[in-house]
């Protein structure tokens, strides 16, 4: 069967990585770096217009628990924006969401700090409380109520516990992230114009709404960083959605891809493709990041959003004495104790 460890991080295009990579710190709290590399993107071709790119990434994290953002620069080309204004239900990853324990205190923090809050304090229909916010890059992200973490950090939000994706057909894509990725688990599912969602752009149409949870605990390594997640699908009934990326490059500004580490490969390999989901990048083997290195691959969910699965071979954990986890040596399916985390959490904070 395939491992899915949780989300190991969301794909972000920015026009500054290292501008991206100072907010991201200063405002969610993700400090913390796997890999900061610059190097040519010569796999994605089938993504890059068939030619190969410079890039800058780096993987940030925060250690109070969550998925990664992979904040990704083009150094080729000047990255594209949208030539409109991304609305609610446009195909692809609409929004990030971001865990707190203590949402008032997050809406206040952010406030303070004059962050671009697009929307008050709401309750999903779940009855969980949550609000919006902007990056300066005009990227989305939901914090929401999530009592979730993996160290009891000073922070008002923690990392990335999902996404929001626009999608053509709710019921398709749906098989395919509960086939495929686990969220086999349905915890509400609506059709309105919904109050809570008042302040994003799109927020005054009609569509259908489903918020899609795992029934199993994910295990694996970086299982208790990366925690749950949530999938939630919306489908726009009164206009016709456009894809997010048309007319631009992967890697352009927003959100680029949604990455899982897993393991099995040749498991995950199988069952996209008895879905009819082949895979449209593969690394082979190891594939280095400079500090990291792992597997990769690519497919595409049925909207168009691509998704990444990393089989993590390496990670630094001391880098100025070489010390590297081998997690080929390891059984990657137990969990990394607590004590390993913390450990991280002090050697690979940003310098600045």
């Amino acid at each position: 069967m395939n491992v899915i460890a949780g989300i190991q991080q969301i794909g972000i295009g920015v026009s500054d990585v290292y501008a991206a990579q100072k907010w991201y710190k200063d405002n969610l709290g993700y400090n913390i770096a796997i890999f900061d590399e610059a190097a040519e993107a010569n796999l994605m071709l089938p993504y890059t217009d068939g030619k190969p790119q410079s890039r800058h990434a780096i993987l940030a994290y925060n250690m109070r628990g969550g998925g990664g953002f992979e904040i990704w620069q083009y150094t080729s080309r000047t990255p594209s924006l949208p030539k409109f204004e991304i609305q609610l239900g446009d195909l692809g990853i609409f929004a990030t969401k971001i865990k707190s324990t203590n949402i008032k205190k997050a809406h206040n923090t952010f406030e303070t700090n004059g962050v671009n809050i697009i929307s008050e304090i709401e309750k999903t229909p779940n009855g969980k409380q949550h609000f919006f916010i902007k990056d300066p890059y005009n990227n989305i992200f939901e914090i929401e109520e999530n009592n979730e973490y993996l160290l009891p950090l000073n922070k008002t939000t923690g990392g990335a516990s999902g996404v929001i994706i626009g999608v053509k057909d709710i019921e398709v894509s749906k098989k395919f992230y509960s086939k495929i990725l686990g969220y086999d688990t349905i915890i509400y599912e609506r059709e309105s114009v919904f109050n809570d969602l008042k302040g994003l752009p799109g927020s005054k149409s009609n569509c259908k709404r489903t918020l899609l949870s795992h029934s199993k605990a994910r295990v694996g390594a970086f299982s208790p960083l990366l925690g749950s997640s949530q999938i939630e699908l919306i489908q726009v009934l009164d206009r016709e959605p456009i894809n997010i990326f048309k007319d631009r490059l992967w890697g352009d500004l927003g959100y680029i891809h949604l990455c899982y580490d897993v393991l099995n490969m040749s498991v995950i390999k199988k069952e996209c493709e008895t879905l009819g989901h082949l895979f449209t990048v593969d690394s082979a083997n190891s594939f280095d990041m400079g500090e990291a290195a792992g597997h990769f691959t690519y497919v595409e969910a049925p909207e168009g959003t691509l998704i990444e699965f990393v089989e993590t071979h390496k990670i630094p954990i001391i880098k100025k004495i070489g010390w590297f986890l081998n997690l080929k040596k390891r059984g990657q399916t137990k969990a990394l104790p607590k004590w390993f985390f913390k450990l991280l959490a002090s050697t690979q904070k940003f310098k600045s």
